[in-house]
This record gives C-alpha cells, structure tokens and sequence, in this order.
C-alpha cells in the first residue's frame, strides 16, 4: 500500500528550518552559558591573581624596606665598631688620679718634688732581634711626651720624678716604697747629688701663746731668711705596672 504524503513541501521545509533553528539556539545557549561561566572563572581568577599581586608588592616593599634599614644599622654597626677599635689604641688604660693619689701616699713629707713626667713608650715586637747582638730583648722605641702624637696600640708609661729630699736616705727610702708599691716597677734612680737652696723669708705658721712668743718667731725668721742649707736632689724613673711581657 503506497503512502501519500499531503504536507506540502514548503511546509516540511518550514518545519526543517524551526528545527535547524531550534538546534542552533540550544547550541547558541550552551556556548553562551559555557561563555559566561568562562567569564566568571576568568574574572574570579584574575581578581584573585591581583589580590596575590598586591600582596606581594606590599611584601616585597616591606622587605625592601627592611633590607634598607638592616644596611644602614649594618653601616652604623661597622662605624661604631671602627671606632671602638680607635678608642682602645688611643686609650691610655691609665687612671692619673689614683697613680698620682699612690705617689701622695709613697712621698714623704720631708721631700718635695718639682716635676712630674708620664712618658708613652711603644712596645717593639720582641721577636725582632738588636742589631749587632745574639740576644732578644724587648726594647721601647723613642720616647713620646706630651708635645707630641700619643702612638697608638700597646704603649707603657715611664713616670719620672724630680725633685728634693732633706737627706739622701729619704731617697732611698722613697726608691724602696716605689718598689714595694703595685703601681710601679722597675724603679731605677738617674742621679742623687747634694746641692744648697736658700731659705725664703716666710712667715711662721705656728700660732703663738703669747705675744713675746709670736716676736721670737718673727725674729727667728728674719734671721732664718737667705740662709743656705743643704739637700739632696734627685731624678727617678718607672714604669707604670699596668702591663705584663709575654
């Protein structure tokens, strides 16, 4: 039995188009919903890259700052200890005071004495042999005052005394403490000779009981007055005992 079809064909051509187009649309549709949750993924991503971008930025700002301020008190550190170094060359590891304090102390009222000298002397490495000699010895360089540059490094004090003494046996009285004290050590006396100094007219200090007591003093005075008497000058030197040798 044949089948007769009675659609016309621009019906069925119309029905295929709607279908075409029906398809097209669902296809349209998905590719755009797969566009949009594209463009959501996409965005969420990008945000989120810049978020980590800019967190990365500020790290590394606060990095860079840090890197700049651990240089400079890295600076300041190298600076300060450059001039701790300084310090200990220049510094002459002496207290004046309490050395001088210990020579009030040692000398006796019987001697006076007129100067005082604190010469710096550097130390010559002991391993350098004397010219001319077997022997090693440890040796100071040329002496250093007052008028010139303190040398730098490892230095000892030569302390030299001069003065007055009513008798030659207070000198060597006053050599024995300068011996026996532990700021001092190789004493050595440079010369002890008799000399005369005149005696000034000074008024006396002693109150008087009485008047006539008070002019006999006077008197005695006067007459007192340009005598000569006899003492015994001297000169000695020593080192500060604030160093040892190896």
């Amino acid at each position: 039995m044949k089948e007769i079809d009675f659609l016309p064909e621009w019906y069925k051509s119309g029905r295929r188009r709607q279908t075409g187009y029906r398809t097209q649309y669902v296809a349209l549709g998905g590719i755009f919903a797969v566009m949009v949750v594209w463009n959501f993924v996409t965005t969420h991503s990008i945000s989120k890259a810049k978020a980590q971008f800019a967190q990365a930025s500020a790290g590394q700002a606060q990095a860079e700052n840090a890197s700049r301020e651990f240089a400079v008190l890295k600076t300041g550190i190298i600076n300060l200890q450059k001039k701790t170094e300084l310090i200990k060359q220049i510094d002459s590891n002496i207290d004046v005071a309490s050395v001088l304090a210990e020579m009030s102390f040692l000398i006796d009222k019987k001697i006076v004495i007129s100067k005082v000298e604190f010469i710096a002397e550097k130390f010559v490495d002991k391993q350098s042999p004397q010219q001319g000699s077997n022997s090693v010895v440890r040796v100071a360089l040329p002496k250093f005052t007052g008028n010139q540059t303190l040398p730098l490094g490892d230095v000892r004090f030569k302390v030299v005394l001069h003065g007055i003494a009513a008798d030659a046996s207070d000198v060597a009285a006053l050599i024995c403490k300068l011996e026996d004290s532990p700021y001092f050590c190789q004493v050595v006396p440079l010369f002890s000779r008799n000399t005369e100094v005149k005696v000034a007219n000074y008024p006396s200090l002693s109150p008087a009981a009485d008047p006539g007591e008070k002019t006999r003093d006077a008197q005695r005075d006067v007459r007192e007055a340009g005598k000569s008497i006899q003492v015994s000058e001297f000169e000695i030197s020593c080192y500060l005992a604030n160093y040892y040798e190896q």
